[in-house]
């Protein structure tokens, strides 16, 4: 899943990191890029030589940088952080931006209500954090099944004690 608690020591807040998925690994995306130019250049084999090569050739190309800029921006796009830390006393989340912008959120652990909307938010099971006089969402990236996962551990640590 993309999100993991760390392990609360003696005394110390909880956290909980949330991620957007990345499906295409560094590695698995110079596979791709190069196992596709490495296609794109087969048809152009027979034409070594001849004019229609360098008509050819632009166009290859463009669909091959096309194609990088596609999967750079889908990567940069989903470089999202969420952080919440739960305290004994406080609840906190902080969103990092994939252009850098933090939103931040908190309010007292007790007041702070796990909410989850099955059908009326914008993605089925949506999960939000009411508390402090607002409503924030968390894991809205998430799959449907992950929100739902992520509603049960948030309900647990906020009802359970501070960590010991």
């Amino acid at each position: 899943m993309p999100y993991n608690w760390t392990r609360p020591r003696k005394g110390a807040e909880r956290e909980l990191h949330l991620w957007p998925h990345q499906s295409l690994r560094p590695r698995g995306y110079v596979r791709f890029l190069g196992l596709t130019a490495a296609l794109i250049c087969v048809p152009l084999v027979p034409l070594l030589g001849s004019f229609l090569l360098w008509g050819l050739l632009p166009f290859l190309l463009l669909t091959l940088f096309g194609m990088k800029y596609a999967l750079d921006r889908s990567r940069r796009d989903h470089q999202i952080l969420e952080v919440l830390t739960i305290g004994p006393e406080n609840a906190r989340l902080e969103r990092i931006n994939p252009d850098g912008r933090r939103q931040s959120w908190h309010c007292n652990r007790y007041w702070t209500r796990v909410e989850m909307h099955d059908h009326d938010g914008p993605v089925p099971h949506y999960v939000t954090l009411q508390g402090g006089g607002r409503e924030v969402e968390i894991g809205a990236f998430l799959s449907e099944d992950e929100r739902v996962a992520l509603y049960g551990d948030l309900k647990t640590a906020l009802s359970s004690g501070p960590a010991r």
